[in-house]
């Protein structure tokens, strides 16, 4: 079997991945067969190594099939978001330059205005229905009519995938294939598996879409080392509670606001759980609030551990939780690479001082078709940054402060809007918040903060009273919001990223 990559015989009829609510399971021996039908397919469909394919798809048992059939294909596989357009959508795409389009039948934004949008020599494959009724072909029953056993030569493939596109177009991030037989352990099981003891006896729950860098790298390095992963359809804070118990979860990956609503559970819900199989609970995509992970650690124990990374994986913190609980609010010391804190012109700053944060000594990458956005995450020594504001202390340890791009200047003041959301994030009332720059005449900008009540019936001027005196008690009067406005959901991303763009694109003038 070419799939696990330790060197320690796994059993076939150990269940490699499990459907949280479908409760369908693929034991290895079915994901190995099922992932070398993939690759016959993809070889027979004239898709050669170095080439690209594109998926669309939310988590279901054919999409890990496919990812790991397309890892012995040679090829680079793209993982398109579901909850993009069909123009967005279409630009990925084209972009890739997908030779293949593989989509899942059920998905909405699969309609005919997207396939009359891409383009007409693009190999369109569905999974779900039949030809009559998609008009293209039926992935699995092709799929089910290869053979089991290994291609002849497999190759190692990788993902392209892109980033979130918070802040502008999606980039895709692209890494060199390693040109070597399918089956050997990468840089990113090099990577994870020393950080989070991931292994045989592992059981990793992935609460987020695979469509993703982080659920879609952590669940396949864990099979590949002969665990079992249950994936979630979609995220739910009791069903991921009732999953770590009936499991017994060991590993499991999260994002803040997952937190945050696991924590706006109530008391006696939370504690009926028996959680005490899991060994570590990893999170990471977005800064969390201080007091939320002082919160989890003292539910979950000392078992919280953090990482900072892009889907570019340019370099690498991590931080366990004594690390943490010494060094509050810091993301970690550098696991890969060597952390600097730069100026805007890329000029290294002092210990303490706040500026980008750039990466050296790390893998190296490019913007897929980009050589502009490429060159802009370069400094004149060589050094990557994926655009985050931080600094490091004395000890070398890493604390975000926010997205360059997120910044507000108001009155040539730098404000942080990241420092705001998490003390509107503290409020009982608030589930989550957004604060963005909008116009203001004097100043060039004014903060303004749109939230999404616990509630829908708070709405109204009295919280926007209530959560402005709230600030002005934690926060310096120049970062206090001078409006808010509320919405029954914030666009965030599954990965926890707030869809910020779309935030501050109600306030600005097209």
């Amino acid at each position: 079997m070419l799939i696990p990559i330790q060197p320690v015989s796994v059993d076939p009829e150990k269940v490699a991945f499990q459907m949280c609510e479908s409760g369908e399971q693929v034991t290895y021996a079915q994901l190995e067969g099922r992932a070398n039908q993939v690759a016959h397919l993809v070889s027979d469909l004239g898709i050669h190594p170095g080439e690209h394919v594109a998926v669309l798809m939310n988590n279901c048992r054919e999409l890990l099939e496919l990812c790991f059939g397309f890892d012995r294909s040679g090829v680079y596989y793209t993982l398109i978001s579901t909850r993009l357009t069909t123009d967005e959508i279409d630009y990925i795409v084209r972009d890739c330059g997908a030779r293949l389009f593989i989509y899942a039948s059920a998905l909405e934004n699969v309609e005919s205005d997207l396939f009359a949008k891409l383009p007409k020599n693009l190999q369109c494959m569905c999974v779900g229905a039949s030809v009559e009724q998609s008009g293209h072909g039926d992935w699995s029953a092709q799929c089910a009519q290869k053979p089991t056993s290994a291609i002849a030569q497999a190759l190692q493939g990788g993902d392209m995938l892109y980033s979130s596109g918070t802040t502008g177009r999606p980039k895709g991030v692209l890494w060199p294939l390693p040109k070597t037989e399918a089956g050997q352990a990468t840089m990113l099981v090099k990577l994870l598996v020393p950080l989070f003891g991931y292994g045989a006896d592992s059981h990793y729950l992935s609460t987020a879409p695979l469509y993703h860098a982080a659920p879609l790298r952590h669940s396949m390095t864990v099979i590949k080392m002969g665990g079992t992963v249950t994936v979630m359809e979609r995220f739910d804070a009791l069903l991921a509670l009732q999953t770590i118990e009936r499991c017994r979860i060991t590993h499991s990956q999260w994002v803040p606001t997952m937190f945050v609503r696991l924590l706006k559970l109530d008391q006696e819900t939370r504690e009926k759980f028996d959680l005490s199989s899991m060994q570590m609970a990893v999170h990471a995509a977005a800064p969390c609030p201080v007091d939320v992970k002082e919160q989890m650690i003292q539910w979950w124990g000392p078992i919280v551990h953090e990482y900072y990374a892009g889907t570019e994986n340019n370099g690498f913190c991590s931080i366990t939780p004594a690390e943490w609980l010494a060094h509050k609010g810091s993301v970690g010391r550098a696991s890969q690479g060597k952390l600097h804190i730069c100026d805007e012109e890329g000029v290294p700053l002092e210990v303490g001082q706040t500026g980008a944060v750039y990466f050296s000594d790390g893998p190296q990458f490019t913007y897929h078709n980009d050589p502009v956005s490429t060159a802009q995450t370069r400094n004149a020594l060589g050094w990557t940054t994926l655009g985050d504001i931080g600094y490091l202390d004395e000890q070398g340890y890493l604390y975000l402060v926010d997205r360059k791009a997120f910044m507000i200047i108001s009155g040539g003041v730098n404000i942080y809007p990241q420092e705001i959301e998490n003390v509107l994030l503290q409020h009982p009332k608030v589930m989550d918040a957004a604060v963005v720059g909008v116009p203001n005449s004097d100043w060039g900008e004014e903060v303004k903060a749109v939230v999404q009540p616990v509630h829908a019936v708070d709405m109204g001027p009295a919280l926007a009273e209530e959560l402005q005196a709230f600030c002005r008690e934690k926060l310096a009067d120049f970062k206090c919001p001078r409006s808010i406005d509320f919405d029954l959901e914030l666009p965030r991303l599954p990965t926890g990223k707030l869809y910020k763009k779309l935030v501050k694109k109600r306030y600005w003038p097209q």
